[in-house]
């Protein structure tokens, strides 16, 4: 796919969705961090069903962390995989307040430092927590890469590479909540809905399905 092809998508991308937000509901990067975390393998409403409990009484590494992890899967009992998200979120608030004084680094390294979080987590928490032109690649991502040929990759680290090169610079921003919301909505896994696709003549997967 040619770069003026990539600029016209993302264009329309962004014509469609001025300002795009993740679905995950939080009020600080720290709520952000742990939503995130407790993402893997789960749907965001899942997590903000769950969220929307344990925030009014727990928000802060302190509170979560008093909570300990019995305590905190009550809260979290309906995620997938919450026995092993309730001891890293754990030990994630420890590390945050032995080590950052209660505060979400703004910073790679340390992120991926933190119990349970990756480089996708922390790419997500560095973009849309403090606004860096990072490119977190979930399996909607990967998937609308690869069949729209934006970024094809054989796996989700050369697809980052590959988006974080190609797209150009004024998108960079937001294409991670854009892929992912198109990737959510219209290119779907199983049936991609290519007849209401607003970029459907600028892709290039060859097996569109025509469903309005």
């Amino acid at each position: 796919m040619n770069k003026l092809k990539r600029t016209e998508i993302f264009t329309r991308l962004r014509n469609e969705n001025p300002n795009p937000e993740t679905e995950l509901e939080y009020t600080s990067p720290f709520e952000l961090l742990v939503a995130v975390a407790l993402s893997a393998q789960a749907t965001d409403v899942s997590v903000n069903k769950a969220t929307r409990k344990l925030y009014p009484i727990a928000n802060t590494p302190e509170a979560i962390y008093a909570l300990g992890e019995d305590g905190l899967k009550e809260y979290i009992k309906t995620i997938g995989l919450y026995n092993s998200k309730a001891k890293n979120v754990i030990k994630l608030c420890k590390d945050l307040i032995e080590l950052h004084g209660s505060i979400v680094p703004d910073d790679r390294k340390a992120l991926e430092a933190l119990a349970g979080v990756g480089r996708k987590t922390a790419n997500v928490v560095l973009n849309t927590a403090f606004g860096h032109p990072v490119m977190a690649v979930d399996t909607h991502i990967f998937r609308v890469s690869n069949r729209t040929k934006i970024a094809p990759g054989k796996n989700v680290d050369e697809v980052e590479q590959k988006l974080v090169r190609f797209i150009p610079k004024e998108f960079m921003m937001d294409a991670h909540h854009w892929l992912i919301l198109h990737g959510r909505y219209t290119c779907v896994a199983r049936k991609p809905k290519c007849g209401s696709c607003i970029i459907e003549d600028l892709c290039e997967y060859k097996d569109k399905i025509e469903i309005d």
